[in-house]
């Protein structure tokens, strides 16, 4: 997985930051709030070396995010949150959503910083190892958004609660809950958001090596 650590552009891109597969011809910030618009002009190569024609496109600019999915090898249990989204209520699903740990990549953060200081802030447990999984985009049709997903270890015991920041209006609820248990909730619909199905799913291939090398220890 890369180490650098990733910059959210402050401004459009302009054509002199593009390699010879696109073209921008304008760029501009149509909205600027707690995210960010940007809209472009543009055509691009096409498979058989020409160009396509001008094209108008939106890009949300949203910054970059780490997720961890936290689990206790021994007891075979995750911690999870349950946090409410506006924009899950808006896509017609429910807005308390249940969650992995998650949090924005500030100015000269490192992925790994992020991963360290969001498990302990929303969640009230301690990372143990921390096991980089993927770097992936979450929806290139319309975001530059890439996420760093993570296995953090912890010891589930005691965990629990309500945590998170008052100052980011944070509500976040923390349960414990057996891997089987969250298999389940993935499988019946009630685990429905994409850093969590696929650290879950990557649980359920790597479950019984970190359970050996947990025991082996």
């Amino acid at each position: 997985m890369p180490t650098d650590r990733p910059t959210s552009i402050k401004r459009p891109l302009t054509n002199a930051e593009v390699d010879d597969t696109a073209e921008i011809l304008e760029s501009e910030v149509v909205y600027q709030g707690y995210f960010r618009m940007d809209r472009y002009r543009l055509r691009h190569r096409k498979h058989d070396g020409g160009w396509t024609g001008t094209m108008t496109r939106e890009v949300f600019e949203r910054g970059h995010v780490v997720a961890v999915i936290l689990y206790d090898p021994p007891r075979d249990r995750l911690v999870l949150l349950n946090q409410f989204r506006i924009a899950a209520l808006a896509g017609g699903k429910p807005g308390w959503q249940t969650e992995i740990v998650a949090g924005i990549i500030e100015e000269g953060e490192a992925p790994e910083e992020v991963a360290y200081r969001e498990t302990e802030e929303e969640s009230g447990c301690r990372l143990k190892t921390l096991i980089p999984l993927y770097h992936y985009l979450v929806s290139p049709g319309g975001t530059s958004e890439t996420m760093w997903l993570y296995c953090g270890i912890v010891d589930s015991e005691g965990a629990g609660g309500i945590h998170g920041l008052d100052a980011e209006n944070e509500d976040i609820k923390v349960e414990t809950l057996p891997f089987s248990e969250a298999m389940t909730r993935i499988g019946d619909g009630r685990i429905d958001n994409a850093p969590a199905i696929i650290g879950i799913q990557w649980l359920a291939l790597n479950r019984e090596r970190l359970q050996r090398e947990a025991h082996n220890g």
